[in-house]
């Protein structure tokens, strides 16, 4: 329910649980470490509290805390924020009633920049005293006391200049009904339950044993840092032409521009591009990783530098500078930002090696150490050592990504950030962002758990993650829990459903149903999700022993037939086009912190569902998404879900329609809910809520 007292002109939060703004004077401390009325346990937050909780702007931020007192009297507890520019509201937090003393809630920063919060919790003296009242004036005990206890509280509340007159008013007129003597028990009763008064004291409560915390920081970024689809190409294979004689011609920025309008088209956001700058020939890969390149073998674009130039050039073949930034601008001009991909990788022909030997690791006799991931060699790249010229190295990738970032791009895919010392990104990436807010990392770290986290929680703005290989029912419902409660403060998921160089079994072996299942998966339990070209083809053939494409695109060009694909039924395109137009009309799957996993019957049958109250959409309507998917791509299977439809406020037992997105049948649901889910056919159900039946 939004605030009667909410002002007019536009403030940069949307809430359902705002309240006029008031000062609060903390009760005086004794010295101990506990205040008065206790609070612990404070969201968002990052552990150990060494960096900031990070949002972005529209996300439903829960605001969450735990706070208690002795005995039984009843507490209240207030967010209190300060928005960049200035703006300051208050908030009333709601208890969860899940016994652990938690207290909650929801509101969504449209303001980019830091925010300040604080909590605030205070003895409820008209709660516990209607509590009181409520059972005591009912059961004719003490109602004299009760009805007097009341009155006291009415004229200390009527006296507060600070309160709109009618409500004084109002409120001195009821303490003096619960002093007449005339006034039956029952007429008192009403008073006690009068909803208005009640209101009252909910935005205005008369506030005791105050407790106020500290202050707080939020980061939120801006909407793109959280919310989008990408889609990966190689802009040499775009326009490439392959002879009769074999030769190929590499596609060019101009000939990769034309493919821009069919990824817009298919309602993509973001158009990622893996390192355009010129390949080493030394040690040069073949196709297929081998170790010896044929003639016209263009390399691997992760080599990076040639006699051509590093990191700040763009290779030949693709053209040259001013090519890339008519292709940034045709990019804008289609709705799409471009990601640059940035590798600190360098060839054993980079200009680095020659100008700047100490920024690597020398052996013993005297040569430089490749790549390794053991048993993986990567003979043609020499990965750089942070520890020899630190500040040296540090610099010159600050001038790499400067040098990019004036050319048109705001957003870094980073590959294998987890090989680079931390300090390194922590300060890399403030530094940018000091300068230019608007600037996106995604980190590319397949690795540990604890690894992946501290990357995000020193500054990247998006993370890949696990996804790629959570397949089952149970990995999946663990995973979507742990990725939008558990880190979703300070760790933003991108859910690629494949890679260039990661083609999962799943996908290998789960025919076109299992392209269609974690293509819904990604687009709508993640609010970012991406694919890689080829996803449309179903490109489903792996190298032997390998989890990657068969001829993979990092060794060679690939020559694809969108259009005609499309023609002949024979493209996945319609349905990722599907995905992204209902990711931009459901404003619940813009966010990452509402899914809530549900049940079914069948262990290959997984439920979820995502909502955003009405006060927070934008919209001015409630949005609910129900997704049952097969995620067995064999089979087809028919079961019982079972929903906890309080999730999106409908009572137990209360029927509702929901209409199918993908298929557009419309249904009758209640809490328990046949289905049946042919994988050859439409494996995933992607439900809209509609009106509630009366």
């Amino acid at each position: 329910m939004a605030s009667p007292t909410r002002p007019s002109a536009p403030r940069p939060w949307r809430s359902g649980s705002a309240i006029p703004v008031r000062a609060a004077v903390p009760t005086p401390h004794d010295g101990t470490v506990t205040p008065r009325i206790p609070v612990a346990l404070p969201h968002p937050s990052v552990p150990d509290g060494r960096f900031r909780p990070s949002a972005y702007v529209e996300e439903a931020v829960p605001f969450t805390v735990t706070a208690f007192r002795e005995g039984h009297d009843i507490i209240g507890v207030h967010v209190r924020l300060f928005s960049p520019g200035g703006d300051e509201s208050l908030h009333r937090l709601t208890a969860l009633g899940d016994g652990f003393d938690r207290w909650s809630t929801l509101v969504v920063p449209l303001e980019q920049g830091v925010w300040r919060f604080r909590f605030e919790a205070f003895a409820d003296d008209f709660a516990t005293w209607q509590h009181a009242a409520e059972i005591k004036i009912a059961a004719r005990i003490d109602t004299a006391v009760m009805r007097e206890s009341g009155a006291i509280l009415f004229d200390r509340a009527a006296a507060e200049k600070d309160r709109p007159r009618p409500e004084r008013t109002a409120l001195a007129a009821a303490a003096a009904r619960l002093r007449d003597v005339d006034v039956s028990d029952a007429d008192a009763l009403t008073i006690v339950e009068d909803e208005g008064i009640a209101r009252f004291f909910h935005d205005r409560p008369l506030r005791t044993l105050v407790t106020v915390d500290d202050d707080r920081e939020l980061l939120v970024e801006r909407r793109r840092a959280g919310v989008g689809a990408w889609y990966e190409f190689f802009p040499r294979s775009e326009g490439a032409k392959r002879f009769k004689d074999g030769t190929v011609k590499s596609g060019t920025f101009r000939t990769a521009a034309k493919r821009l309008p069919g990824v817009a088209g298919m309602g993509f956001d973001v158009v990622y591009l893996p390192p355009i700058h010129p390949i080493g020939r030394t040690n040069r890969k073949g196709r297929n990783n081998t170790l010896t390149a044929e003639p016209g073998d263009p390399g691997s674009p992760y080599a990076i530098g040639s006699a051509e130039g590093g990191h700040d050039a763009i290779h030949p073949d693709l053209g040259t500078l001013a090519d890339f930034r008519a292709f940034v601008r045709a990019a804008r001009a289609a709705g799409l930002e471009v990601a640059l991909d940035v590798a600190i990788n360098a060839s054993p022909d980079h200009p680095w090696v020659t100008e700047h030997p100490e920024w690597f690791t020398q052996l013993p006799d005297g040569s430089i150490a490749f790549a390794e991931n053991p048993p993986k060699k990567y003979q043609d790249i020499y990965p750089p050592n942070f520890d020899n010229d630190p500040a040296g190295i540090y610099a010159e990738i600050l001038r790499i990504i400067r040098h990019w970032i004036a050319q048109g791009v705001k957003i870094f895919r980073v590959d294998n950030p987890h090989t680079k010392p931390l300090r390194f990104w922590e300060w890399l990436i403030a530094t940018v962002n000091a300068e230019d807010p608007d600037v996106i990392f995604l980190s590319e770290a397949f690795t540990r758990p604890a690894v992946m986290r501290a990357l995000a929680m020193a500054g990247f703005q998006q993370s890949y993650t696990y996804f790629t290989w959570r397949n089952t029912k149970e990995e999946l419902e663990e995973f979507f829990t742990s990725i939008s409660h558990e880190t979703s403060d300070y760790m933003r998921p991108n859910f690629f459903v494949n890679t260039h160089d990661i083609l999962t079994e799943y996908l290998q072996f789960g025919g076109r149903p299992a392209y269609k299942v974690r293509a819904a998966l990604a687009a709508t339990a993640s609010p970012t999700w991406g694919v890689y070209a080829g996803y449309e083809l179903y490109e489903n053939v792996a190298r032997p022993g390998s989890e990657e494409n068969i001829d993979n695109e990092k060794y060679e060009y690939k020559f694809r037939d969108w259009e005609g694909a499309e023609e002949r039924g024979e493209s996945l395109a319609p349905y990722l086009r599907m995905l992204n137009r209902v990711r931009s009309e459901h404003p619940a799957l813009a966010q990452l912190r509402n899914l809530s996993v549900h049940w079914s019957d069948d262990d290959s049958i997984l439920v979820y569902s995502k909502h955003l109250d009405a006060e927070l959409t934008g919209t001015g309507r409630a949005d609910t998404i129900i997704v049952v998917a097969n995620v067995d791509p064999h089979s087809v299977r028919e079961t019982m879900v079972h929903l906890d439809t309080r999730v999106w406020g409908v009572e137990p037992g209360t029927p509702y329609e929901v209409e199918d997105l993908v298929t557009g049948a419309v249904w009758t649901w209640g809490e328990h809910n046949f289905v049946r889910l042919d994988a050859f056919a439409e494996p995933v159900h992607i439900l809209a809520v509609k009106e509630q039946q009366r």
